[in-house]
């Protein structure tokens, strides 16, 4: 079995950070997974939903927004506005990525304020949500390092690193991190959420019109495990050098199109 790409079947895209693409957001990153690259952004609201101020819940909250630029897929994809609601995709997705970065962050620690995760898909090639949790969790701990840095925050709220890929069984064989040709293909699809102690958030996998044996999600676990394990260095090495990187510019988002 060969991979449309030519990776082995243990092997993830070319993955990518650039830090501080939306100067306005108090943390932001464009990460690439191959030719997927979404912009993640992390902005502090200095207040709480009102279900928390009735309710006098102690700390504060996370709350993700997902979605899919016009021009993100090869057939232009209608605005969820055009059509008065967000679609049932968008919003399962939304909610993966808000569960899965509130599950690193001591709320307590950020007081009474709302962390907003923004997820904005520029190019679709499988695996998006993936890619938008991980990107989202460094965006978060930029901006968690800005408020420190300012003395806005006392200790640091996130407990750990968070990140997310692909697996799935493609022409009989588990393989990591599915672009879009493997995606569409694929008799068994996983998402799989892990932090970096390699503890599972969420799993989420089915069959295609297929089954998959114990053994089958046994590989795609693993493979996960060891995907997420590379991620992670990928995002500490992104969050260390994102403070002394200067904003973002033109120049630097055309390179990282090119690659």
């Amino acid at each position: 079995m060969t991979r449309p790409d030519g990776r082995p079947n243990d092997q993830l895209r070319p993955i990518s950070f650039i830090p501080n693409v939306a100067p306005y957001a108090t943390g932001s990153v464009l990460v690439s997974f191959g030719d997927t690259r979404v912009i993640c952004s992390a902005t502090i609201e200095d207040d709480v939903p009102r279900w928390m101020r009735a309710q006098r819940v102690e700390g504060g909250w996370l709350t993700a927004e997902y979605s899919m630029l016009p021009y993100s897929t090869l057939e232009r994809k209608p605005r969820d506005i055009s059509r008065g609601k967000l679609d049932g995709r968008s919003s399962e997705i939304q909610r993966l990525i808000g569960r899965a970065l509130r599950a690193c962050v001591d709320l307590k620690k950020v007081g009474q304020r709302t962390i907003w995760i923004d997820c904005d898909v520029l190019q679709a090639d499988g695996g998006t949500r993936t890619a938008s949790i991980t990107g989202g969790c460094v965006a978060m701990a930029i901006a968690f390092n800005q408020l420190m840095a300012a003395g806005k925050l006392k200790q640091f709220p996130l407990k750990k690193l968070v990140a997310a890929v692909s697996a799935g069984v493609y022409q009989g064989v588990p393989i990591l991190d599915l672009n879009y040709p493997e995606d569409r293909d694929a008799a068994v699809d996983f998402n799989v959420v892990m932090t970096e102690a390699s503890e599972f958030v969420e799993i989420q996998g089915s069959g295609e019109e297929a089954v998959f044996s114990s053994e089958e999600m046994t590989a795609m676990l693993e493979l996960s495990r060891k995907g997420i394990s590379d991620i992670i260095s990928l995002q500490k090495a992104a969050i260390l050098t994102a403070d002394r990187a200067a904003p973002a510019d033109l120049a630097s988002l055309a390179a990282a199109f090119r690659k």
